[in-house]
């Protein structure tokens, strides 16, 4: 593995460290490693090993395609079937959203993840309570993510720290969409690519994003059931 690529890895490996809330200590514990090597392994004093790494895919749930070059999702698609429990309060888990993430009018973010829209939560291994889980509508991204699956999501604090080839949630000014975001020759654009070849890529300014969210599950709803 070559330095850049290196330094990739090990910045994805700090993203989920900050994902799941865990510190060097905690994180070394659950992926069953020595807490001096890991220390070893983020600072890039010890090349990255494939024991290393499978012990992450294996321990944590991690896609390795997104571990080793960045696509995929960090932790791939959840393959049940979901069905969010009636909402009540008090409830529990990750919070299911009344809100398609891709029609008509974008409102604020605050309307979006307004309580009175919350219609049940989640209760699945690795989906953070701090997610928010909305649906989608269409086929732009399929077959990764298909008309009527639910994707979980977590707001971005920072819009200049951009994951790229990952997919987001982006809220423009009278729209939402899902889409892959990839970097553009100008640095003040960023490119909205589609799965489905039969949609075209989107050139779009980063000032017209309004909000971004990172789509860190997809939850597929089996409508044969």
């Amino acid at each position: 593995m070559d330095t850049q690529k290196n330094a990739e890895v090990i910045a994805r490996i700090k993203y989920l460290m900050k994902e799941l809330g865990l510190r060097q200590v905690q994180f070394a514990e659950r992926i069953g490693v020595d807490t001096s090597n890991l220390s070893k392994y983020l600072n890039a004093h010890m090349p990255l090993s494939d024991s290393f790494l499978n012990r992450l895919v294996v321990n944590l749930g991690v896609s390795k395609e997104w571990l080793l070059e960045g696509t995929d999702l960090p932790f791939g698609k959840t393959p049940a079937c979901v069905e969010p429990a009636v909402a009540a309060p008090g409830g529990t888990g990750t919070p299911v959203y009344d809100v398609d993430a891709t029609a008509g009018i974008a409102s604020g973010r605050n309307d979006l993840f307004a309580n009175e829209n919350i219609i049940g939560w989640v209760n699945l291994p690795n989906l953070s309570p701090n997610c928010r889980i909305v649906r989608v509508s269409g086929d732009s991204m399929a077959p990764v993510i298909m008309d009527g699956d639910f994707v979980a999501v977590r707001e971005v604090s920072n819009p200049n720290q951009i994951y790229w080839g990952q997919i987001y949630v982006v809220q423009l000014d009278d729209f939402r969409l899902v889409k892959y975001l990839r970097r553009h020759t100008d640095p003040n654009m960023v490119v909205l690519r589609s799965e489905n070849p039969n949609y075209d890529d989107m050139d779009i300014r980063r000032s017209d994003i309004h909000e971004m969210y990172l789509v860190q599950h997809v939850l597929h709803i089996n409508s044969r059931l």
